[in-house]
């Protein structure tokens, strides 16, 4: 899973593909999973190989705590896919309840001999 941010400026996204030839065209395709819209979706040149992985960099429409399905196409070859979940949070300390506390009910009693 990838994790992006709710952000106006340019985010990297990396991932290891099924095949890639640099300098080709790639169709780079983001659905949203709740309302199943697209909203992003373009044809790129600019997707650089690193050593282990690829790294393309651009802006992304992602709204927070929503779920997304990328999708990168090579002509009708579908070379990766992948879920994208987005958060404000640093991915190092997320939890499902941030700022909320949760308070812990419990029916145990001990009984001390």
């Amino acid at each position: 899973m990838i994790v992006l941010q709710e952000s106006a400026s340019a985010q990297n996204l990396d991932f290891i593909p099924r095949q890639f030839t640099s300098g080709d065209t790639y169709n780079v395709t983001i659905i949203n999973e709740q309302t199943n819209t697209e909203v992003y979706n373009e044809n790129v040149t600019s997707i650089t190989e690193n050593l282990y992985y690829n790294r393309f960099n651009a802006i992304f429409d992602v709204k927070q705590d929503n779920f997304y399905m990328i999708t990168v196409k090579s002509g009708s070859d579908v070379i990766f896919k992948d879920k994208i979940f987005c958060t404000n949070q640093t991915v190092s300390d997320y939890t499902v309840n941030n700022s909320q506390y949760i308070e812990q009910d419990t029916t145990n009693e001990f009984i001390f001999i």
